[in-house]
């Protein structure tokens, strides 16, 4: 069976991020278009832009950030085509891991990968609900509404998460943002951490 080999150089164009021109880190993809880019980068860029940077689309008039997304896919090419690039990200954010580590109860270690850490106060604002016992929580950037609704129903053992509603500056989330998007599009200015308020969604009746 004959193996063809292909030069990294080849395609390099298809693994890296036109806005940093570097190998695709935390591949975020544009679901107008499906072109790719380094998270950080399409984020920052959509700050002041509501187009796609390589085909110029218009992602959305006035929320382009809900119209992206992770693309695991190509981020897991991207770790498998170029040696040492996961491995040197991992050891780049080793020591801030640690010292969150220390800082946290053995229980509450982070169970993400050397992510982003978001620090998060949850407050019930609803009668029908109790409090958390701990509201205050700090975990990846990465995690989504949806990974907190989880989290309530089982402290509060609910018999499903679907039940509650997760409220920023009294707006409802939509279960698949990140926190690290509501972060940016809710809290942007405001000091961490970042506040959420939760409630059954019987209370929208």
């Amino acid at each position: 069976m004959l193996t063809r080999k292909i030069k990294l150089w080849d395609i390099n164009a298809h693994i890296t991020c036109r806005l940093c021109s570097g190998y695709l880190i935390d591949a975020t993809t544009v679901t107008e278009c499906l072109h790719t880019f380094c998270r950080s980068c399409l984020v920052k860029y959509l700050e002041e832009n509501n187009t796609c940077p390589t085909c110029r689309i218009v992602i959305h008039q006035s929320h382009p950030l809900q119209y992206i997304g992770h693309d695991r896919t190509m981020q897991d090419i991207v770790y498998k085509l170029v040696p040492g690039l996961q491995e040197g990200e991992t050891k780049a954010d080793d020591s801030s891991n640690k010292e969150a580590a220390e800082e946290k109860p053995e229980e509450d270690s982070d169970y993400h990968r050397s992510d982003e850490q978001v620090s998060i106060c949850l407050e019930c604002n609803s009668s029908k609900l109790r409090g958390l016992k701990r509201k205050w929580i700090r975990c990846s950037a990465q995690a989504t509404v949806l990974h907190l609704k989880k989290f309530i129903a089982k402290k509060l053992n609910l018999s499903s998460f679907n039940e509650l509603d997760i409220l920023c500056n009294e707006e409802i989330l939509g279960k698949d943002h990140t926190l690290k998007f509501v972060v940016v599009t809710r809290w942007r200015f405001k000091k961490a951490p970042l506040l959420l308020h939760y409630r059954p969604k019987m209370d929208l009746l």
